[in-house]
């Protein structure tokens, strides 16, 4: 009796595991310089939920992914961005340059950090402060070379 309770037991337990393992991986190209160790301490740090997205396993190292399809994406291991007229926003002491991408997507890139992470979101599922916010932490593992000036603070004439 205890042996077939046993028994059922470990088939039950490999049938949740055989299930997990079958869960759709979201397929992300790395970035050039994945392997970098700052990059490690990055992913240690990231939050198994970002709003209502629970983090699901992504293809490549240095990459993560939360919700299903994917609403937000991360991609550490890129060159530092040069300086850009892009827009720069501070959430949590990183900076982020933001760029409009195809459809209902954005990304943003830390800037003045090396590596640099980039996270893309599908702004019909996520909100653009809400993934920063929740992924600023993280990032702050690498430490910050430089940070985004305005026009201002280079004797140009800020907007208004």
């Amino acid at each position: 009796m205890v042996l077939r309770k046993l028994s059922a037991a470990a088939i039950g337990l490999s049938t949740v595991v055989g299930l997990s393992a079958c869960a759709p991986v979201v397929v992300v190209e790395p970035q050039p310089h994945a392997t970098d160790p700052a990059c490690a301490d990055v992913m240690l740090r990231l939050p198994e939920v970002i709003g209502e997205h629970e983090k699901r396993r992504a293809s490549s190292q240095a990459t993560a992914a939360w919700g299903d399809p994917s609403a937000v994406v991360l991609r550490c291991g890129g060159e530092m961005p040069a300086p850009s007229t892009d827009h720069c926003v501070r959430t949590d002491d990183v900076d982020w340059v933001s760029r409009e991408g195809e459809g209902d997507t954005w990304t943003f890139e830390s800037y003045g950090r090396s590596p640099s992470v980039e996270i893309t979101l599908d702004t019909t599922q996520a909100a653009g402060a809400e993934a920063l916010s929740a992924l600023s932490a993280a990032v702050k593992q690498i430490e910050a070379q430089r940070e985004c000036v305005g026009a201002e603070d280079v004797g140009g004439k800020a907007e208004g």
